[in-house]
């Protein structure tokens, strides 16, 4: 089949996690020898960033993934007719703007023959439902939701025709122990500083902990301001700035333990969503210990596959056993990594997929049987 997918971007990942399971999708879907064209607006914030930060990153990024590319394209003079000749399925995620949305469903209405969805990866449903609620999806065949709550919000404001839950994975490829890496630190934690949306939550349940512990700690990500900066420095933490995502696995690998510091908008009004950091470190093969969020789809098995800390004197306790503890910290990977392996990998979700494009090919055929001749 034919793929067409139109992205925020797939070549950077500078404070844009959608990238993460895009490439690994992809990958999934040509491995098994489907044709995937991947278009990116010209301009992205993300891209824009990142180029400006790190002059050789899309270099980086096409050595990583040398079977992955892009078109870059003006979004009010794309050629539809060109871009969708063929396809099969087409994925529109949701930070494509709104008129591109409807331009493409209405390429939809006037005799594509594909299947179309949209793809929602953030957590803008209750954030910005003005702006989500500006979508025109009236001629998509549904929404694919990285969450339940999102699958149902589409559902009980009317927004999309149906919807699906589909959740972010890890790829396995790529997202691996690599056993002949030796730690060399205690603890790392990779992830964007997020508007204040966790703040108080990483003072918590990360700085507090480590500078209580003493531990050997560095923190990956982006858009840190002075303040941020200044904290991190006052708990003994290095900052290492962008991480490119392929490049993950190998800095788990040289650290004992990592943590995941949910945003306050999944924690409060998203339960169910953990983000693809989850996925990725256990995938890894690295002991995990989580802040508190609501496991409510069973995606894992909170306290086997990673420790919950319920406030920052738990996270103390929980670090402190891990790394005082090479048989707890043993069993706590092998049931991660057995959980990913077995339930949230690229390649169940690409199952998930094409089993929807079944489900929407099947009623099509049977609508059309229906049909007096």
């Amino acid at each position: 089949m034919r793929f067409v997918i139109f992205c925020h971007s797939l070549v950077s990942d500078w404070n844009h996690g959608n990238a993460h399971f895009l490439r690994g999708i992809c990958s999934e879907l040509m491995a098994r020898g489907h044709e995937v064209a991947v278009y990116e607006p010209r301009g992205a914030w993300s891209r824009v960033n990142l180029e400006a930060e790190h002059a050789h990153a899309v270099e980086g990024f096409a050595r990583a993934y040398p079977e992955l590319h892009s078109t870059v394209f003006d979004p009010d003079m794309l050629d539809l007719d060109e871009a969708l000749a063929g396809a099969d399925m087409v994925l529109v995620h949701e930070w494509n703007p709104h008129a591109l949305v409807r331009r493409i469903g209405l390429h939809r209405r006037d005799g594509g023959r594909y299947r179309l969805l949209f793809h929602d990866t953030h957590h803008r449903s209750v954030s910005d439902a003005e702006g989500m609620a500006a979508y025109d999806l009236s001629h998509y065949d549904g929404v694919l939701a990285f969450g339940e709550v999102i699958r149902e919000l589409y559902r009980r404001r009317g927004w999309g025709r149906r919807a699906w839950t589909w959740h972010e994975a890890a790829d396995v490829r790529r997202f691996h122990p690599l056993d002949d890496v030796a730690p060399e630190s205690d603890l790392v934690w990779i992830g964007n500083w997020g508007d204040d949306e966790r703040a108080a939550e990483l003072e918590e349940f990360l700085f507090a902990p480590v500078r209580a512990l003493g531990l050997s700690a560095c923190v990956h990500g982006v858009r840190y301001p002075a303040e941020a900066l200044a904290r991190l420095k006052s708990a003994g933490i290095d900052y290492g700035g962008w991480l490119p995502n392929y490049r993950v696995p190998q800095v788990f690998a040289r650290h004992r333990v990592t943590v995941h510091v949910p945003r306050r908008p999944y924690v409060q009004a998203l339960p169910g969503i953990p983000t693809i950091r989850v996925f990725e470190a256990l995938a890894c093969g690295i002991p995990l210990v989580s802040a508190p969020w609501r496991d409510s789809e069973g995606l894992f098995a909170p306290g086997r596959d990673f420790l919950v800390a319920n406030d920052g004197a738990a996270m103390q306790r929980h670090l402190r056993d891990l790394l005082n503890d090479p048989a707890l910290a043993r069993a706590l990977i092998a049931q991660g990594l057995d959980t990913v392996r077995a339930r949230h990998t690229c390649a169940h979700r690409v199952d998930e997929l094409l089993a929807i494009h079944a489900q929407l090919d099947g009623e099509r055929t049977h609508n059309l049987r229906s049909i007096p001749a």
